[in-house]
């Protein structure tokens, strides 16, 4: 296969940036971030569930998840299911593959000079550094690449159910439809496996529950304000194609 069409150039970019997205959302992920410190406002402090004073505290993997959204129901719209589902398995072992060499630079025998480091007025121990960045549990790696897999499969399934009764009309509606479902999945199977399932942790059902909420109310408003980034990126690719090619891979992509 070469990539000389139009439709192929653009699946391989597409393709690229998801791939490219969502592995760099597992290494960033490692962050958590407070969203009212980066916004300047005041801490919520939620009691849920008995779980008190929670907020809005966030893996930095959210800075890329919005994109591997839209990219996902992109590649649905022009190039069905399939296309989504195997993508998807194959970012899955990319990842896989990522955490493995990963681990293998952890078990280098690091050079003297390198270890202890003066960054930023501090003496910094690189070796721990990088286990502490790099270096997530194997309940973490399961459970984020579970919950990816599961939320994109529900995305593609639940995107074309819509789409079936829709037509090719109410795109904000099978594509924010399709994520907030699919992100509500996520939000609880990352958790659950990663703290809860995982011995390390004793988590209880009430702190998985109230966390998992506080999150995916995070996800719901993001996905709603990602929505007419949608519509540009998908007029974009119509000017791309050309109306004819556009109008003729969507439906293509339809019949699954």
């Amino acid at each position: 296969m070469t990539f000389k069409t139009k439709e192929s150039r653009l699946l391989l970019v597409l393709g690229s940036f998801f791939v490219a997205n969502t592995i760099l959302s597992e290494f960033i992920g490692v962050k958590i971030f407070s969203v009212e410190g980066t916004l300047g406002i005041k801490h919520f402090n939620i009691n849920l569930l008995g779980v008190p004073n929670l907020s809005f505290h966030m893996s930095a993997g959210v800075l890329t998840w919005p994109l591997i959204f839209i990219m996902t129901d992109i590649i649905n719209e022009y190039f069905g299911m399939k296309q989504v589902r195997f993508l998807s398995i194959l970012t899955a072992i990319l990842i896989a593959y990522a955490f493995f060499i990963v681990w293998g630079a952890m078990n280098l025998n690091s050079s003297d000079f390198w270890v202890n480091q003066q960054i930023n007025g501090r003496m910094l121990n690189m070796d721990n550094a990088f286990a502490g960045i790099f270096g997530q549990g194997m309940w973490i790696i399961v459970g984020s690449i579970a919950a990816f897999l599961i939320g994109q499969f529900a995305d593609v399934l639940i995107f074309h159910k819509i789409k079936k009764i829709t037509g090719e009309r109410a795109l904000w509606l099978r594509s924010t439809g399709s994520t907030l479902v699919s992100q509500l999945i996520d939000s609880f199977v990352v958790i659950f496996i990663a703290f809860y399932l995982n011995p390390q942790y004793h988590w209880s059902w009430q702190m998985v529950a109230a966390i998992g909420l506080v999150n995916y109310t995070y996800k719901f408003l993001v996905a709603i304000l990602m929505t007419p980034i949608l519509y540009v990126v998908h007029s974009i690719i119509d000017n791309y194609l050309g109306k004819d090619l556009a109008h003729k891979l969507i439906k293509m992509a339809g019949r699954g």
